[in-house]
């Protein structure tokens, strides 16, 4: 699985859009899914993102073992990123 972080802070966190006042962790299928989405936030003026490799059920469990909200992003599903006035 693969999640975005912003470029240069990698070891600060991962990109996690809030929605409800929640924070969601997007885990993406495929490599290809997570740059296109990095795309789609710097066309909407967030930060360059860094795109990295995870292995699923590390992240699924660090997630779980501290009550963070996670979604798993399929090649089907489509992902549009939050206006900052949804937070």
């Amino acid at each position: 699985m693969y999640i975005l972080a912003i470029k240069g802070q990698e070891t600060e966190g991962a990109y996690a859009p809030s929605f409800d006042r929640q924070n969601v962790l997007y885990l993406f299928l495929e490599q290809d899914d997570a740059e296109r989405h990095s795309e789609l936030l710097l066309a909407d003026d967030y930060p360059e993102m860094t795109v990295i490799e995870v292995d699923d059920e590390v992240a699924i469990h660090i997630c779980e073992e501290n009550g963070y909200s996670y979604c798993i992003v399929t090649p089907e599903d489509i992902i549009i990123p939050p206006k900052e006035a949804d937070d």
